[in-house]
């Protein structure tokens, strides 16, 4: 395990249920940017004969408390790695939705003994690939954001500027927002290439936070990777009337750890 010296110690204090009687396999769900246990609730209780499953608020989401210093995606690794040995001896199955596959990759790589497998919905991680005319774009709008900042001293408002430039993402994230931007800056294409256990990788067609691009990348990245694209489904639909062509593939990928940890 890698030490990136967390000031925090909140793995006792996360929220989190618990969805299934089994104790084996433990199935533990990281949700995505904004959203918290609930997002993923409907689909781990639809597999709750098919394991132990563990629904967690990332410390900053949903009714977890927030770190006091700007983590990176490899902090909340190490502090959700701490969570899961409190809950168990074994290997997990980890189940992320775009931020939280960022941290499984994570965990995969700091962490390779918790993570007997990785089941990635809408995954992020890597840098997305724009055509130079939008590459072009944002990066006039940062040369502007930069240069109307400097002139905050002279009555310019701070606020107005996070609302022009800002994303929706930013303008929302509130104490969370210099994680924010951490985590959107890395790419995570050396950590991707470590990963050595089995890993499912689902996209929605329709996808344009998380585009299907990025699997594939992914997917080349890590060897043995399986990439599914599922029509007509997109960043959020995955997780709503998409979920039941997630259950099925989800359903299958947990069968054959299961089979393979006995």
């Amino acid at each position: 395990m890698k030490n990136t010296g967390i000031k925090d110690n909140l793995a006792s204090t996360l929220k989190y249920e618990n969805v299934g009687k089994k104790d084996r396999p433990v199935v533990v769900w990281g949700h995505g940017w904004g959203q918290s246990r609930k997002a993923f609730l409907p689909l781990a209780q639809g597999l709750e004969a098919f394991g132990k499953h563990i629904v967690v608020d990332f410390p900053g989401f949903g009714e977890s408390a927030a770190p006091s210093t700007p983590w990176d995606t490899a902090d909340y690794a190490d502090e959700t790695a701490r969570f899961i040995r409190t809950q168990t001896d074994g290997p997990v199955i980890w189940v992320g939705h775009s931020f939280g596959c960022r941290v499984g990759i994570q965990l995969a790589t700091r962490h390779p003994d918790l993570i007997s497998g990785l089941f990635f919905i809408a995954g992020a991680g890597l840098k997305r690939k724009r055509p130079l005319w939008k590459k072009a774009y944002f990066k006039t709008r940062v040369f502007v954001f930069k240069a109307l900042k400097k002139l905050i001293p002279l009555g310019i408002s701070e606020e107005w500027l996070k609302n022009k430039f800002g994303s929706a993402d930013y303008k929302n994230a509130g104490q969370m927002r210099a994680i924010l931007v951490k985590v959107i800056n890395e790419d995570l294409v050396a950590e991707a290439r470590t990963v050595r256990c089995p890993v499912a990788l689902v996209y929605g067609a329709n996808d344009t936070e998380t585009p299907p691009e990025i699997g594939e990348r992914l997917q080349k990245l890590i060897p043995g990777a399986e990439l599914t694209v599922l029509p007509g489904q997109d960043h959020y639909s995955v997780l709503g009337e998409g979920r039941h062509q997630v259950a099925p593939l989800l359903k299958k990928f947990i069968e054959r750890l299961n089979a393979d940890i006995r």
